[in-house]
Protein backbone atom coordinates (compact mmCIF):
# COMPACT_ATOMS: atom_id res chain seq x y z
CA UNK A 1 0.00 0.00 0.00
CA UNK A 2 1.13 3.31 -0.58
CA UNK A 3 0.46 6.76 1.14
CA UNK A 4 1.06 10.83 0.73
CA UNK A 5 2.67 13.18 3.35
CA UNK A 6 0.48 15.75 3.55
CA UNK A 7 0.65 19.23 4.91
CA UNK A 8 -1.72 20.99 3.37
CA UNK A 9 1.50 23.12 1.51
CA UNK A 10 1.11 23.67 -2.06
CA UNK A 11 3.95 21.11 -2.97
CA UNK A 12 2.05 17.92 -1.26
CA UNK A 13 -1.31 19.05 -2.37
CA UNK A 14 -0.35 18.88 -6.22
CA UNK A 15 1.05 15.13 -5.29
CA UNK A 16 -2.15 14.30 -3.72
CA UNK A 17 -3.98 15.93 -6.83
CA UNK A 18 -1.98 14.24 -9.07
CA UNK A 19 -2.55 10.77 -7.57
CA UNK A 20 -6.19 11.56 -6.02
CA UNK A 21 -7.33 8.49 -8.63
CA UNK A 22 -5.47 6.34 -6.48
CA UNK A 23 -7.31 7.09 -3.32
CA UNK A 24 -4.56 6.65 -1.30
CA UNK A 25 -4.62 7.39 2.65
CA UNK A 26 -3.16 10.43 3.56
CA UNK A 27 -0.87 11.08 6.68
CA UNK A 28 -0.65 14.54 8.67
CA UNK A 29 1.51 15.89 11.41
CA UNK A 30 -0.05 17.69 14.40
CA UNK A 31 1.38 18.03 17.48
CA UNK A 32 -1.03 17.54 20.22
CA UNK A 33 0.81 20.24 22.52
CA UNK A 34 2.14 22.94 20.37
CA UNK A 35 0.99 25.49 18.25
CA UNK A 36 0.27 24.24 14.55
CA UNK A 37 -0.77 25.69 11.27
CA UNK A 38 -1.18 23.00 9.08
CA UNK A 39 -4.42 21.05 9.76
CA UNK A 40 -7.15 23.41 8.14
CA UNK A 41 -5.02 23.19 4.94
CA UNK A 42 -4.32 19.55 5.18
CA UNK A 43 -8.63 18.55 5.77
CA UNK A 44 -9.06 20.74 2.42
CA UNK A 45 -6.05 19.48 0.53
CA UNK A 46 -7.20 15.95 1.72
CA UNK A 47 -11.27 16.37 0.97
CA UNK A 48 -10.23 17.96 -2.60
CA UNK A 49 -8.02 14.86 -3.85
CA UNK A 50 -10.69 12.24 -1.57
CA UNK A 51 -8.18 10.83 -0.02
CA UNK A 52 -8.29 9.26 4.04
CA UNK A 53 -6.83 11.35 6.26
CA UNK A 54 -5.12 10.04 8.87
CA UNK A 55 -3.90 13.00 11.31
CA UNK A 56 -0.80 11.78 13.89
CA UNK A 57 -0.99 13.95 16.89
CA UNK A 58 2.62 13.42 18.78
CA UNK A 59 2.55 14.26 22.43
CA UNK A 60 5.24 16.28 23.95
CA UNK A 61 7.07 13.23 25.52
CA UNK A 62 6.59 10.72 22.16
CA UNK A 63 8.16 14.45 19.97
CA UNK A 64 11.35 14.54 22.54
CA UNK A 65 11.31 10.02 21.74
CA UNK A 66 11.20 11.39 18.62
CA UNK A 67 14.10 14.09 18.66
CA UNK A 68 16.31 11.32 19.68
CA UNK A 69 15.73 8.87 17.06
CA UNK A 70 15.69 11.42 14.37
CA UNK A 71 19.38 12.90 15.89
CA UNK A 72 19.98 8.85 15.48
CA UNK A 73 19.16 8.22 12.00
CA UNK A 74 20.39 11.83 10.60
CA UNK A 75 23.81 11.90 12.58
CA UNK A 76 23.84 15.38 13.06
CA UNK A 77 22.26 18.34 15.87
CA UNK A 78 21.34 21.59 13.99
CA UNK A 79 18.21 22.94 15.60
CA UNK A 80 16.06 23.91 12.75
CA UNK A 81 17.32 20.41 10.66
CA UNK A 82 15.99 18.37 13.57
CA UNK A 83 12.34 20.84 13.97
CA UNK A 84 11.64 20.28 10.78
CA UNK A 85 13.05 16.37 9.99
CA UNK A 86 11.22 15.60 13.13
CA UNK A 87 7.63 16.26 10.98
CA UNK A 88 8.58 13.33 8.30
CA UNK A 89 10.07 10.89 11.39
CA UNK A 90 6.37 10.77 12.94
CA UNK A 91 4.90 10.96 9.47
CA UNK A 92 6.91 7.90 8.37
CA UNK A 93 6.56 6.32 11.15
CA UNK A 94 2.74 6.62 11.70
CA UNK A 95 3.10 4.83 7.84
CA UNK A 96 4.73 2.20 9.08
CA UNK A 97 2.44 2.15 12.14
CA UNK A 98 -0.61 1.70 9.14
CA UNK A 99 1.38 -0.94 7.03
CA UNK A 100 2.40 1.53 4.15
CA UNK A 101 5.08 0.73 2.10
CA UNK A 102 6.14 4.42 -0.08
CA UNK A 103 4.89 7.67 1.10
CA UNK A 104 4.95 10.26 -1.38
CA UNK A 105 6.51 13.68 -0.07
CA UNK A 106 6.80 17.28 -1.93
CA UNK A 107 10.17 17.13 -1.41
CA UNK A 108 11.90 19.21 -4.12
CA UNK A 109 9.55 21.99 -5.10
CA UNK A 110 11.26 24.51 -3.33
CA UNK A 111 14.59 23.93 -4.68
CA UNK A 112 13.30 23.78 -8.05
CA UNK A 113 10.75 25.90 -8.45
CA UNK A 114 11.40 28.74 -5.98
CA UNK A 115 9.76 28.55 -2.79
CA UNK A 116 11.88 29.54 -0.41
CA UNK A 117 11.79 33.91 0.94
CA UNK A 118 15.63 34.30 -0.22
CA UNK A 119 14.72 33.64 -3.91
CA UNK A 120 11.37 34.98 -4.12
CA UNK A 121 13.32 38.28 -2.77
CA UNK A 122 16.50 37.45 -5.49
CA UNK A 123 16.69 39.50 -8.54
CA UNK A 124 16.42 37.58 -12.26
CA UNK A 125 20.68 36.47 -12.56
CA UNK A 126 20.65 35.86 -8.71
CA UNK A 127 17.97 33.75 -9.07
CA UNK A 128 19.42 31.71 -11.49
CA UNK A 129 22.30 31.39 -9.53
CA UNK A 130 20.75 30.51 -6.58
CA UNK A 131 18.67 27.42 -8.36
CA UNK A 132 21.76 25.89 -10.22
CA UNK A 133 23.51 25.87 -6.46
CA UNK A 134 20.47 23.95 -4.90
CA UNK A 135 19.79 21.79 -7.17
CA UNK A 136 23.83 20.65 -7.03
CA UNK A 137 23.18 20.01 -3.06
CA UNK A 138 19.88 19.66 -2.37
CA UNK A 139 18.96 16.69 -0.11
CA UNK A 140 16.45 15.47 1.38
CA UNK A 141 15.90 14.34 5.37
CA UNK A 142 13.20 11.73 4.70
CA UNK A 143 15.35 9.36 2.50
CA UNK A 144 17.25 8.67 5.71
CA UNK A 145 14.31 8.85 7.38
CA UNK A 146 12.70 6.32 5.13
CA UNK A 147 15.48 4.02 4.45
CA UNK A 148 15.85 3.74 8.47
CA UNK A 149 12.10 2.84 8.94
CA UNK A 150 11.73 1.01 5.73
CA UNK A 151 8.91 3.06 4.04
CA UNK A 152 9.82 3.91 0.94
CA UNK A 153 10.25 7.27 0.14
CA UNK A 154 8.90 8.50 -3.84
CA UNK A 155 9.34 12.62 -3.85
CA UNK A 156 8.11 13.37 -8.04
CA UNK A 157 9.49 16.51 -7.79
CA UNK A 158 12.80 15.26 -8.01
CA UNK A 159 12.32 12.93 -10.63
CA UNK A 160 14.55 13.64 -13.87
CA UNK A 161 12.16 14.44 -16.23
CA UNK A 162 10.89 17.07 -13.78
CA UNK A 163 14.69 18.22 -12.83
CA UNK A 164 14.86 18.83 -16.61
CA UNK A 165 11.66 20.85 -17.30
CA UNK A 166 12.60 23.31 -14.24
CA UNK A 167 16.28 23.99 -14.75
CA UNK A 168 14.78 25.84 -17.88
CA UNK A 169 12.46 27.53 -16.77
CA UNK A 170 12.94 32.00 -16.82
CA UNK A 171 12.83 33.36 -13.61
CA UNK A 172 9.79 35.07 -14.43
CA UNK A 173 8.03 31.78 -14.58
CA UNK A 174 8.99 30.79 -11.24
CA UNK A 175 8.89 34.17 -9.20
CA UNK A 176 6.35 37.06 -9.91
CA UNK A 177 3.27 39.11 -8.93
CA UNK A 178 0.07 37.23 -7.62
CA UNK A 179 -2.71 38.17 -5.94
CA UNK A 180 -0.84 41.40 -4.94
CA UNK A 181 2.23 39.42 -3.75
CA UNK A 182 5.34 38.54 -5.14
CA UNK A 183 5.53 34.83 -4.69
CA UNK A 184 7.67 31.86 -5.68
CA UNK A 185 6.68 28.61 -7.19
CA UNK A 186 4.28 30.56 -9.99
CA UNK A 187 3.72 28.62 -12.62
CA UNK A 188 2.88 25.40 -9.78
CA UNK A 189 0.51 28.44 -8.69
CA UNK A 190 -0.93 29.22 -12.08
CA UNK A 191 -1.32 24.94 -13.70
CA UNK A 192 -3.19 24.05 -10.31
CA UNK A 193 -5.11 26.78 -10.36
CA UNK A 194 -8.69 25.78 -10.17
CA UNK A 195 -7.58 22.61 -9.88
CA UNK A 196 -6.90 22.39 -6.11
CA UNK A 197 -8.76 24.49 -3.49
CA UNK A 198 -7.85 28.23 -3.78
CA UNK A 199 -6.74 28.73 -0.05
CA UNK A 200 -3.73 26.62 -1.23
CA UNK A 201 -3.03 28.08 -4.33
CA UNK A 202 -2.53 31.36 -2.27
CA UNK A 203 -0.91 29.65 1.00
CA UNK A 204 2.17 31.22 1.67
CA UNK A 205 5.22 29.12 1.91
CA UNK A 206 5.32 27.35 5.80
CA UNK A 207 8.14 25.26 7.22
CA UNK A 208 7.48 22.22 8.82
CA UNK A 209 8.15 23.02 12.10
CA UNK A 210 5.59 25.55 11.98
CA UNK A 211 2.67 23.66 10.23
CA UNK A 212 3.04 20.62 12.25
CA UNK A 213 3.84 22.84 15.57
CA UNK A 214 7.43 21.09 16.43
CA UNK A 215 8.94 24.80 16.63
CA UNK A 216 7.40 24.68 20.35
CA UNK A 217 10.32 22.67 21.73
CA UNK A 218 12.48 25.15 20.97
CA UNK A 219 10.27 27.44 23.86
CA UNK A 220 9.99 24.34 25.56
CA UNK A 221 13.74 23.48 25.89
CA UNK A 222 14.17 27.15 26.78
CA UNK A 223 11.77 26.69 29.80
CA UNK A 224 13.34 23.38 30.79
CA UNK A 225 16.67 24.22 30.73
CA UNK A 226 17.91 27.04 33.42
CA UNK A 227 20.68 30.00 32.21
CA UNK A 228 23.02 28.22 34.83
CA UNK A 229 22.55 24.32 33.82
CA UNK A 230 23.22 25.70 30.15
CA UNK A 231 26.15 27.67 31.06
CA UNK A 232 27.83 24.96 32.76
CA UNK A 233 27.15 22.04 30.17
CA UNK A 234 27.92 24.05 27.23
CA UNK A 235 31.14 25.44 28.84
CA UNK A 236 31.78 21.33 29.66
CA UNK A 237 31.19 20.89 26.09
CA UNK A 238 32.92 23.28 24.85
CA UNK A 239 36.30 22.23 26.66
CA UNK A 240 36.25 18.60 26.57
CA UNK A 241 34.95 18.32 22.73
CA UNK A 242 35.79 21.55 21.22
CA UNK A 243 31.70 22.21 20.41
CA UNK A 244 30.30 25.89 20.56
CA UNK A 245 26.91 25.35 21.87
CA UNK A 246 24.57 27.85 20.80
CA UNK A 247 21.03 27.69 22.54
CA UNK A 248 19.53 25.19 25.28
CA UNK A 249 17.31 23.52 22.35
CA UNK A 250 21.01 23.14 20.35
CA UNK A 251 22.60 21.58 24.05
CA UNK A 252 19.53 19.11 24.19
CA UNK A 253 19.80 17.88 20.43
CA UNK A 254 23.61 17.66 20.91
CA UNK A 255 23.24 15.54 24.36
CA UNK A 256 21.18 12.87 22.05
CA UNK A 257 23.66 13.11 19.33
CA UNK A 258 26.42 11.60 21.83
CA UNK A 259 23.99 8.88 23.21
CA UNK A 260 24.26 7.74 19.94
CA UNK A 261 27.62 8.87 18.65
CA UNK A 262 29.88 10.37 21.15
CA UNK A 263 31.27 13.37 20.03
CA UNK A 264 32.11 14.05 15.75
CA UNK A 265 35.01 14.05 14.19
CA UNK A 266 36.47 17.20 13.31
CA UNK A 267 37.34 18.25 10.12
CA UNK A 268 41.15 16.80 8.40
CA UNK A 269 41.87 19.86 6.39
CA UNK A 270 39.46 21.51 3.94
CA UNK A 271 36.94 23.88 5.52
CA UNK A 272 35.07 23.67 8.38
CA UNK A 273 32.40 24.73 10.53
CA UNK A 274 33.88 27.56 13.13
CA UNK A 275 31.18 25.87 15.98
CA UNK A 276 31.54 22.64 15.70
CA UNK A 277 34.63 22.15 13.67
CA UNK A 278 33.12 19.68 10.99
CA UNK A 279 33.90 19.66 7.59
CA UNK A 280 31.79 21.90 5.34
CA UNK A 281 30.49 20.49 2.13
CA UNK A 282 30.85 22.87 -0.80
CA UNK A 283 28.21 25.43 -1.82
CA UNK A 284 25.98 24.66 1.42
CA UNK A 285 25.80 28.19 3.89
CA UNK A 286 25.20 26.68 6.78
CA UNK A 287 26.94 23.64 8.59
CA UNK A 288 25.44 20.70 8.14
CA UNK A 289 26.15 19.25 11.55
CA UNK A 290 25.37 21.76 14.14
CA UNK A 291 23.24 24.11 11.69
CA UNK A 292 25.42 27.01 12.25
CA UNK A 293 24.88 29.65 9.74
CA UNK A 294 26.13 31.66 7.77
CA UNK A 295 29.25 29.69 7.14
Amino acid sequence: MAGVALSGGLDSTIISHMLRDRRLPAIAVISRDFMATDLTYCQAAAAAAGMRLRVAMPNTAELLEGVSETVRILGCFGESTIRNALVMYVAVSEAKRMGIASLATGDGADELFAGYGFLVRADPAALRTELDRLRGIMRFSSSAIGESLGVRIESPFIYPDVVRVASSLPPGQLVGERGGARVGKLILRRLFDGEIPQVIVRRPKSPMQDGAGTVGLKGLLESLITDEMFAERAGEILGRDGIRIRTKESLHYYEQYLRHFGPPEPARGGLACPDCRCALRPNLRSCRMCGAFPV
